[in-house]
């Protein structure tokens, strides 16, 4: 029970400041924003290391979702 409440909140707190973020309208303020700033993804010549953090974050979205989604890669 206490895991429940403990993931439950955490969701709730993301909503609350993506929302905020939104309803700010300001730039630079989201998560994906600040992934994409992280991860130079506007850059013109991105470095090997921003290569690699990409592949990371692309790998780690395949897993996500085929976990959540599927139970894929379970323990």
């Amino acid at each position: 029970m206490v895991f429940t409440l403990a993931w439950i909140g955490w969701i709730a707190a993301f909503v609350v400041i993506e929302g905020v973020a939104l309803a700010r309208r300001a730039p630079g303020d989201t998560l994906s924003e600040h992934v994409w700033r992280w991860l130079r993804v506007r850059d013109a010549r991105p470095t090997p290391l921003t290569w690699a953090l990409r592949l990371l974050l692309v790998a780690g979205g395949v897993w996500l979702t085929g976990h959540l989604a599927f139970g894929w890669w379970s323990l």
